[in-house]
């Protein structure tokens, strides 16, 4: 079983993970100075943000699941599902 600590070190590094793909991509939208090309850039973080959006929640929902009655986490769940929907 991992440790609260572990999970929380993981979902920290998703996320810096995920601002490096962010700033990476800003500095090439930058660095092309085209705005198809910034398009399609922006593109890519809109499948790359909701892919790291439900890592980072599934993780945490890991190291909570102890904690979380069965209505709850479908609760949880619902609500990802509606915000990604909600995003399209």
């Amino acid at each position: 079983m991992l440790k609260p600590k572990n999970i929380l070190q993981t979902m920290i590094i998703l996320r810096i993970i995920s601002s490096m793909i962010e700033l990476t991509a800003a500095y090439l939208m930058y660095y092309f100075a085209n705005i198809k090309t910034a398009i399609r850039i922006n593109a890519f973080l809109g499948i790359v943000g909701p892919i790291i959006l439900i890592l980072v929640t599934f993780i945490g929902l890991i190291g909570i699941s102890t904690r979380l009655n069965l209505e709850k986490f479908i609760l949880i769940s619902l609500g990802i599902i509606f915000i990604l929907l909600g995003t399209r």
